[in-house]
């Protein structure tokens, strides 16, 4: 009578062939997002030396099979990382671009607000007790004169420049 071998438990068993080929398809697609970043944020996350270099090295080869082998070489090389901690950290970054989103979007919103709408610097002066009415009336009409003519350039940077600044002391 033949001896049956108990089957493996599920704690034993190495990981599939899809598992694991999910796994690096994985890594390799985190080493693409690591690739266009910029030399200042990859220095950020203090990424280990051999894959600085090759994150580095792939950001300057142009030929697109050796681009495909570098991000393979990428990928092999994540995962031997905690990339977690990446992950979290371009997660981070991805939220902070949309912050930044949209705090350009409500000032830019409160500019063309400034320049088309006559009340609107009582609701700003509203919101932001303190404002000196003066400037900003000189800056609101230089603006508003400026886009008469046609033209885009000092004026509203000023305003703009204006609004950031009192947006800026007011989140302090």
């Amino acid at each position: 009578m033949a001896r049956k071998i108990p089957p493996e438990s599920a704690e034993d068993a190495a990981p599939s062939k899809s598992a694991r080929k999910r796994t690096a398809l994985a890594a390799q697609q985190l080493g693409e997002q690591l690739i266009a970043l910029s030399g200042a944020e990859l220095a950020a996350l203090e990424l280990p030396e051999p894959l600085l270099q090759a994150v580095q090295q792939a950001q300057h080869i142009p030929s697109r099979s050796a681009g495909a082998r570098q991000r393979q070489y990428i990928g092999r090389l994540m995962r031997d990382i905690d990339q977690e901690r990446i992950r979290a950290a371009l997660a981070e970054r991805g939220q902070r671009a949309a912050r930044e989103g949209q705090r350009f979007r409500t000032l830019e919103s409160w500019r063309e607000r400034l320049i088309a709408e006559p009340g609107a610097l009582e609701a700003l002066a509203a919101a932001h007790p303190g404002l000196e009415r003066t400037a900003w009336q000189s800056a609101i009409a230089a603006a508003r004169a400026e886009r008469q003519r046609g033209g885009h350039a000092g004026a509203g940077r000023v305003l703009f420049r204006m609004l950031r600044e009192l947006l800026d002391a007011a989140a302090e």
